[in-house]
């Protein structure tokens, strides 16, 4: 399942979030490793990821019989508040690199928090796909799709960009997309001039098709 230039996901919960995450990383071309405790939940996911595992993800036996060695990031969406947090304590000790879990309120958030979540989020289905784009990259701030063709994404200005303007940039031309503002420090330059020059710190918010939003992404 390891592949050195691809990163490696563990999703532990085949609820309406953590398929929306498993699916969308699946799309994108990733392995994918689901797991979950109810048999007919495997059973309907086995025919959309590469992967389902029937396990206990809060059970430490059952975690350790899985490849989490080659996981670079899991995440924890089961609904049970103490497998929850007990998947996530154990992915940490097991050493996987980032764990993100699915906090059910403002309390249980606290505690994955403390309990060495790297990242927690609120989140149902209609925020899956954002997640499993900001995991592919660490300079993906956020991705949403806003309709059946269009995405905006936020991003962390490519190094390549530094000192260009939007001109030298050509990003319409190689993406089919527009930067439609750039964050800069604490201001937000919204429909910069084609003259703009972006600087290290820039962060972009692009907007365009779902192909060419993507690439950008990806290619970055």
């Amino acid at each position: 399942m390891k592949d050195s230039k691809r990163k490696q996901f563990l999703v532990a919960g085949l609820g309406l979030f953590g398929k929306s995450v498993a699916m969308t990383l699946h799309n994108m071309g990733y392995d994918v490793l689901g797991v979950d405790m109810d048999e007919n939940v495997v059973q309907d996911s086995s025919s959309d990821l590469s992967y389902v595992v029937c396990a206990d993800a809060s059970d430490e036996k059952s975690l350790r019989s899985l490849p989490i060695d080659d996981i670079d990031v899991a995440v924890v969406s089961i609904g049970v508040l103490e497998s929850n947090m007990m998947c996530t304590l154990l992915l940490k000790e097991m050493g996987v690199p980032m764990v993100v879990a699915k906090a059910l309120n403002d309390l249980h958030g606290t505690m994955l928090n403390k309990i060495g979540a790297d990242k927690v989020v609120y989140a149902e289905k209609d925020m899956g796909k954002r997640v499993a784009h900001n995991l592919v990259s660490s300079s993906i701030v956020d991705y949403i799709e806003l309709s059946n063709e269009i995405s905006v994404m936020s991003l962390q200005l490519p190094t390549d960009l530094i000192g260009k303007n939007l001109i030298e940039a050509d990003l319409r031309r190689r993406y089919n997309i527009n930067v439609v503002a750039i964050k800069r420090g604490g201001s937000t330059i919204v429909n910069p001039k084609a003259h703009e020059v972006f600087q290290p710190d820039d962060e972009i918010i692009i907007i365009g098709t779902h192909e060419g939003v993507k690439m950008m992404g990806v290619n970055f």
